[in-house]
């Protein structure tokens, strides 16, 4: 049933449509007289269950129906799980667009790789900058995390003040970028913020998250002491060890090459917006191979395992320019998000069989996080003292350890939301009061499809039970006129199985020469069944049939 919002006009509410069933792909929207603000616009990375697809992004059928009172998409920083969806749902929003300079930068070299079409209009703002936009008056909060310009979003309505986290931690040497401006959240926490919206995808780690100044040591001693080639993947948009790794190699005396597009980008944003000086100097990966070995380091994306990245290429011997030779060094600069971990595997594992050095953060320190843990956590909600905690950016058992968390700190009440849920922020107490459409939408290729289509189900059925290819070449009475032609990719070999597969073929011919069809549905149908029977009883399979019938006279 379509929830009525007309009859909440005057109430403030939050509607996530993506990043409170999982970690990434954030779309927020907040709601009060009758108009609507957009928080994120990112992707996620596809799973196991949509074979063929790489990412996905929020529906946003919901966003269809108010787009009208859409007054403007405000990012919080430039991360692909943030911004990333921008390119694809933008033609359905077309609403302004504000953004930091370098996240603005970054979006920019993104939209303009998406080809020809509509692009946003992009107001920048700086760094803890201010704007109204209709009912809703934001104040950007700089924050410590993995990238520039991470800007949490103080929302002042006439309903209370909303703390929008977006991603963050607590950083006393972020290496690049201001730490996190304390002052500034202290000021809200003086009784004024209603409710907080917060990361919640290190809220089961002790401790704090650890420190990119101390990575930084750790990686230019690591890299110092290779012998041969050495490749570091890590995030794109982790900007802060992306400056480590040029560092590293600079006083290893090596050339440094970026292979990957998301590195080129983040690098160029990086340049433009101050970030990175224009004297950082990389050799085109074109070149590398003539450079001697010990003399060269790759920075390359591929960390999560992603099958066109440029590492899992190189692993998989299809770079066009990059190959790695035994006793050659891959380091892993991130860490295993939840989903990915088969693909990352597989790329150690075909990495460790051609004799090259795997180094991940379980055998050094080369990686911390850019999300809160726990102790973070705490002095978050210490400092800002919500009256509401909503937990995002995390799955179901995130957002409710989170709201655990915050109950023990002495937050009055708590919503554990999820995507499409619509959340009562005030007045009154705070509660879900209903629900709209949400899901997922998975690029394929050029084209965007429902990741429940009968596309995705078939490619599913295709990859568990393989498919049977049936060509009959039948008269106008029913009769074959050649011999029953079959194929079965992905459900048995044509050589070793070549006695099956003749049976098969005997026992459709038969069965056509028992019982005559006159219409080309109903043989097909009844080559089916038989089919199915057969298939059944002998592999205990359940392949997709195609059944093609050529008519001659």
């Amino acid at each position: 049933m379509t929830f009525d919002f007309s009859k909440y006009k005057d109430e403030l509410l939050f509607v996530p449509l993506g990043g409170s069933n999982e970690i990434g792909m954030n779309l927020n929207l907040y709601h009060l007289n009758g108009k609507w603000l957009m928080v994120d616009c990112g992707i996620g990375f596809a799973g196991d269950a949509l074979p063929g697809v790489e990412i996905i992004v929020p529906d946003i059928t919901f966003i269809e129906q108010i787009k009208k009172d859409l007054l403007a998409l405000v990012i919080t920083h430039a991360h692909e799980d943030h911004l990333g969806a921008v390119p694809y749902l933008w033609d359905e929003l077309e609403c302004p667009v504000y953004a930091t300079p370098f996240t603005a930068h970054f979006l920019a070299h993104k939209l303009a790789e998406s080809g020809p079409g509509k692009k946003p209009k992009i107001t920048e703002m700086k760094p803890g900058s201010s704007v109204e936009i209709g009912p809703f008056a934001l104040e950007l909060i700089e924050l410590t995390h993995s990238i520039p310009e991470m800007q949490a979003v103080a929302i002042t309505t006439s309903k209370g003040v909303i703390m929008h986290t977006g991603d963050w931690k607590f950083d006393a040497d972020p290496l690049i970028g201001p730490v996190s401006d304390y002052a500034q959240l202290t000021k809200y926490g003086d009784g004024k913020v209603l409710a907080m919206v917060c990361d919640s995808t290190n809220v089961f780690v002790e401790g704090e998250s650890g420190s990119e100044g101390e990575v930084r040591e750790h990686l230019v001693k690591l890299i110092g002491e290779c012998k041969q080639r050495v490749v570091v993947t890590t995030f794109a948009s982790n900007l802060a060890r992306v400056a480590t790794v040029i560092m590293a190699a600079k006083e290893a005396g090596r050339v440094i090459a970026l292979a990957g597009r998301s590195l080129h980008r983040v690098v160029a944003a990086a340049k433009e917006s101050g970030y990175l000086s224009n004297d950082a100097e990389f050799i085109n990966e074109r070149e590398i191979m003539n450079v001697p070995k010990q003399d060269v380091l790759i920075l390359c994306t591929g960390c999560q395992g992603e099958p066109r990245a440029a590492l899992t290429r190189v692993a998989r011997g299809e770079h066009p320019n990059i190959r790695l030779t035994p006793r050659d060094t891959v380091i892993f600069s991130s860490r295993k998000i939840p989903g990915n971990e088969s693909k990352i595997n597989w790329v150690n594992n075909k990495l460790i069989q051609n004799g090259i050095e795997v180094i991940t953060d379980k055998d050094y320190f080369i990686h911390v996080s850019g999300h809160p843990a726990r102790e973070e956590l705490k002095r978050m909600y210490q400092m800002v003292r919500p009256h509401i905690a909503v937990p995002t950016h995390g799955e179901p058992r995130h957002l409710h350890e989170h709201a655990k968390l915050a109950k023990s700190l002495g937050v009055s009440e708590t919503v554990e939301a999820y995507n499409g849920a619509v959340v009562l922020l005030a007045p009154g107490e705070a509660s879900v009061i209903g629900k709209v459409q949400a899901g997922y939408v998975a690029i394929d290729g050029l084209s965007m499809i429902s990741t429940e289509s009968e596309i995705i189900r078939m490619r599913r059925k295709l990859r568990d039970d393989g498919a049977m290819f049936v060509s009959l070449a039948l008269n106008k009475s029913g009769e074959l006129k050649a011999p029953v032609q079959i194929a079965a990719p992905g459900l048995i070999d044509a050589i070793d199985d070549k006695e099956l597969l003749a049976g098969w073929r005997e026992e459709i011919a038969s069965m056509l020469e028992q019982g005559k069809r006159t219409t080309d549905d109903q043989v097909k149908e009844q080559v089916r069944q038989a089919l199915r029977k057969l298939i059944r009883n002998d592999l205990d399979k359940k392949p997709v049939i195609e059944v093609q019938i050529l008519r001659v006279s």
